[in-house]
């Protein structure tokens, strides 16, 4: 690196600093440690040569001290100073001058030229101090940036967050595109959670067996230690009983909980891959430690999603004991909703939405009277009225929770008609939030197909052929055509819901 730095720096100007001082046109040389030149000044063309011939005379870099020396050849004389930086030797300023025989004869504008050149010496071992700061300024500032860039990959990965493990997944999978390695994978055995991305440089046949060994030995040595650790050696003495006949490289990283290690992040390498290193030890901790608390935020929201779906268990309970007759069709509805939600690829934050607002569309139903919501016959226009209700009874019971501010409008307008004829606020067409006319055609199948105190269940073929005759006036019509093109795969709940059927769908033979 010496000689490149050398080769870089604009000597023309030392040339002219030296010109200033000694007041003549000086023949100038730079030279790397070993005095090979990597400059000399314009117009003295034989310079380079000349200094290149006196290695063969005998002549070799000798120093006394680290001021100028001399060295008479027997055509000139040869002053030259050693160019210096932190005790380490850069290379050489040369100057070539008429010979003076005899060391008591040397002239008195030698004393300038000593000078000038322990001066420019002194400026170059500067700059070459101040080159090595600026890169190793350079290295910093690429680390952070790879830093950075892995924490706004987090940060857009938790802005895109849809369930845990797609979190991690994806995240991993930008990670082990970045850092170029074949496996990345977050081993956290507490939670049973082992979720791993590849980016194969070539096929690794026994990853199973490698992920279990991530989850055993690795895991439990990295819990132990307490440190990263990096194992790039075959013969790494750690192999004989972590990753024993596994050639891989491995950079691990513990991830910490209140200051216990709970999961590890493994990334993984074929042998011939480069090693990994200080850099890639630093950015596997930066990942470590924001993997932590996305774990954390993880079991946060899974402990709060849980106690939201006891407590949606607990509203459907209530409002389904009041009407034996009606249950399980929340949950039924709930399912068939989100079958069409995914077959029109709903966005993950719309298909939240209709997973509350579908589950919890009828718990408006708690407030009628029992007399009415359980009568087995035909309903009176003023009991009929009372079932109107219950779409803005769900509003005013689920407005106060905000975690379902997005659902409310499903449960609340799943009564509405594509036509403007439904209720409560007589909506029409697109004006129908998105969910809600999704929630209607899922509550119109498993109405019809549901048996009722005074009727048993009508088939799915009868259900289709409603559902079909009232698109467009009560139903979306694309949210039915999306509907009918899933029924056409014939899905499982059909069966598992115990929907009779006209006709079996044929069977190819074998």
């Amino acid at each position: 690196m010496p000689r490149s730095f050398l080769s870089s720096l604009d000597h023309s100007r030392h040339a002219r600093w030296l010109q200033r001082i000694t007041g003549a046109d000086q023949a100038l040389a730079v030279c790397d440690a070993a005095g090979v030149p990597c400059w000399t000044a314009p117009g003295h063309t034989d310079l380079e040569q000349w200094l290149l011939h006196l290695n063969p005379e005998g002549f070799v870099w000798q120093t006394d001290g680290e001021g100028m020396q001399r060295h008479d050849a027997p055509d000139a004389t040869l002053l030259y100073q050693p160019v210096m930086s932190k005790g380490r030797r850069l290379g050489w300023l040369a100057v070539r001058v008429a010979r003076v025989d005899g060391a008591a004869d040397a002239p008195f504008e030698w004393d300038a030229l000593a000078e000038a050149l322990e001066d420019i010496a002194a400026s170059i071992g500067d700059d070459y101090v101040t080159h090595g700061e600026l890169n190793a300024m350079a290295d910093e500032l690429s680390d952070r940036y790879e830093e950075l860039h892995l924490v706004y990959a987090i940060d857009r990965q938790v802005q895109d967050m849809t369930s845990g493990e797609d979190m991690f997944g994806n995240l991993l999978e930008s990670w082990a595109e970045h850092m170029n390695a074949d496996v990345a994978a977050f081993i956290k055995p507490g939670d049973n959670l082992c979720v791993s991305a590849t980016n194969l440089s070539a096929p690794i046949h026994n990853l199973d067996l490698v992920l279990v060994e991530m989850r055993g030995d690795l895991y439990r040595f990295a819990h132990s230690s307490r440190q990263p650790i990096v194992m790039n050696d075959a013969n790494d003495p750690r192999r004989a009983y972590i990753f024993t006949d596994m050639p891989f490289k491995i950079l691990c990283c513990p991830v910490f909980q209140d200051k216990s290690v709970v999961a590890i992040l493994v990334l993984l390498n074929h042998a011939e891959k480069p090693d990994f290193t200080n850099s890639d030890r630093k950015l596997g901790e930066v990942l470590a430690n924001h993997l932590s608390s996305l774990s954390r935020m993880h079991s946060m929201l899974a402990e709060t999603s849980k106690f939201n779906q006891q407590m949606a268990a607990a509203l459907i309970e209530a409002v389904e004991a009041k009407d034996p007759y009606t249950r399980g069709h929340s949950e039924r509805v709930h399912h068939i909703s989100m079958e069409i939600g995914r077959a029109l690829r709903l966005p993950p934050r719309e298909l939240d939405n209709l997973f509350w607002g579908s589950l919890l569309h009828d718990v408006g139903k708690i407030g009628i009277p029992d007399a009415v919501l359980c009568k087995p016959g035909r309903l009176t226009r003023d009991e009929f009225t009372f079932i109107m209700v219950h779409p803005e009874r769900s509003y005013e019971i689920l407005r106060h929770i905000d975690r379902l501010k997005g659902a409310v409008p499903g449960a609340r307008h799943h009564q509405e008609k594509y036509d403007g004829t439904g209720y409560p606020h007589g909506l029409e067409g697109h004006d129908i939030p998105y969910n809600a006319r999704i929630i209607a055609v899922a509550d119109t199948y498993d109405s019809i197909t549901s048996s009722r105190a005074y009727r048993a269940g009508r088939s799915h073929e009868v259900a289709m052929a409603e559902i079909a005759r009232v698109a467009g006036t009560q139903l979306d019509p694309a949210v039915v055509d999306a509907f009918a093109g899933l029924c056409l795969a014939e899905p499982d709940w059909i069966a598992a819901f115990g929907i009779s059927r006209d006709t079996l769908p044929e069977t190819t033979a074998a």
